[in-house]
Formats: C-alpha cells, sequence, structure tokens
C-alpha cells in the first residue's frame, strides 16, 4: 500500500489536489460511519460513495478518470464498491462494474445524514469557483445541501461535539452490549475470516475505540495476523487511530 503511486492527472487544479489529500487523510471518518450505518436496523445514510482515480495507458499515456463507487467496503487497504459512473475514455472498466482499488487512489469521499452531507472535498472546490445560483442550481441536481464550502464536516455535530472526531457515539453506547455479546459468543473473539481478520482488526479499522478496548479486555489476541501478515495494531497505525494505539500497549 504504502508505495503504490498516487495517480493524479496532470494540470489539475491546485484546489483539487488539495481536495484529494483531505479526502484521503479523511476517509477513516468515512469507514467508521459505514461501519455503523452497516449495523443499523434503520438506515442513518441518505448516500454514501467514494471517489476513486481509475487509470488506464492508452496510446503510451496512463488517462485518469475520477469516478464514484457505491456499495462501498473497505478491509484496511483495499476499498471494494460498485462504480456508478460511465467512464469517457477508459475501456478497461463499465457503469456497474464491482472493482477494487487501493486506498490511496481516493480522491474523495461523501455521506449524507438528515439533509447534512460530510466529507465531499472536490465537490466543495468546484462550489467555491461557482456563483450562488450555480451552487443552488448544483446542489439541486444532487438533491442535497453541500452547505457552506468553507467549512466541511467529516463527522455528525463536529462543530458542537468535537469529541465525536475521536470516537463514534455508538461505539460508546454499545458498550454494554458488546461486553454481553462476548460473554454469550466468546468464539468471536479467536474466530478469523477467509483472510484472516478478527473481530479486532476490523473494530480497530473503524476506529471504534470503546469496541477496541472491549475486545482487548475480554482476550482477543493483539498478536493475531490477517493473509497481509497485518495485526490490528497496524492498522491503528496506517490509518493514524492514535487513540487506539495506547490500547495495545
Amino acid at each position: 500500500m504504502e508505495n503504490t503511486p498516487i495517480f493524479f492527472a496532470d494540470g489539475e487544479n491546485p484546489k483539487m489536489i488539495e481536495a484529494y489529500k483531505k479526502a484521503q487523510e479523511t476517509f477513516k471518518y468515512f469507514w467508521r460511519e459505514l461501519s455503523w450505518e452497516y449495523r443499523r436496523i434503520i438506515p442513518g445514510l441518505d448516500v454514501a460513495c467514494v471517489k476513486l482515480a481509475f487509470t488506464q495507458e492508452i496510446d503510451g499515456e496512463t488517462v485518469v478518470e475520477h469516478m464514484w463507487i457505491n456499495d462501498v467496503n473497505f478491509d484496511g487497504d483495499i476499498i471494494y464498491g460498485t462504480l456508478v459512473n460511465q467512464p469517457n475514455e477508459l475501456t478497461n472498466v463499465n457503469n456497474g462494474d464491482e472493482v477494487e482499488i487501493p486506498v490511496n487512489q481516493i480522491s474523495d469521499w461523501l455521506f449524507a445524514s438528515q439533509g447534512k452531507t460530510y466529507g465531499a472535498f472536490t465537490i466543495h472546490a468546484m462550489r467555491s469557483e461557482m456563483s450562488e445560483d450555480e451552487r443552488n442550481e448544483h446542489d439541486d441536481a444532487w438533491g442535497l445541501d453541500f452547505g457552506d464550502y468553507n467549512d466541511i464536516l467529516v463527522v455528525s455535530d463536529q462543530n458542537e461535539k468535537p469529541e465525536n472526531l475521536v470516537e463514534h457515539p455508538m461505539s460508546k453506547n454499545m458498550k454494554e452490549s458488546l461486553i454481553d455479546f462476548v460473554k454469550n459468543n466468546p468464539e468471536e473473539l479467536t474466530s478469523q475470516d477467509e483472510l484472516g481478520y478478527t473481530f479486532l482488526h476490523r473494530e480497530t479499522i473503524a476506529g471504534n475505540s470503546t469496541s477496541v478496548e472491549v475486545l482487548l479486555e475480554s482476550g482477543a489476541d493483539k498478536n493475531a495476523k490477517n493473509h497481509l501478515g497485518k495485526t490490528a495494531l497496524d492498522y491503528a497505525a496506517e490509518l493514524k487511530w492514535n487513540h487506539l494505539i495506547p490500547l495495545f500497549k
């Protein structure tokens, strides 16, 4: 993952380059939200999608197109999903294809809940150069209110509750039920999926510190490795979930 080159088209607007960087730095919050969305009985998100840089060699040149996927999954290294755009030039992918792209090829992410949008850095970069009428027209076309392009949120109630940047409220609220679940299903602490991921790996990748704490205190093996030879702590470090790292010491 570390050595894969990041492809951005030559001559990109500097605002876009900055937007790509911000999207990459904050993608972990998108995944944290989605990890809880997949457990909700009643969906909380109106939309959740990721924009990725797709590449192809055409006539000796690397052609790049930034396109959106939905039905997103993430294993700490690779993003999986379904392409929802039709490429302009690329012929190696099509709308509706299942795709797998390294995490460092992210160029944006977006989720929306209760009419508020989160992320959407490239969209805000474009909106910042529009007139107010154009912005309104743009937002209407998406069916979303993107709000202030100078104040981009990455977690809910971010300004009112900055602690939400450290931990998702659901992680705290589900503590007792997780303790009960692990007591009644102790095999969940040691079981690994077909790629070697444990419950601890998954909660660490999603940045859920209360969950990670409960699993470690319940006896989860912090040294368990997945098919790539990575421990949960490796993902905490790679994804810069700095609040999790002390829990493994």
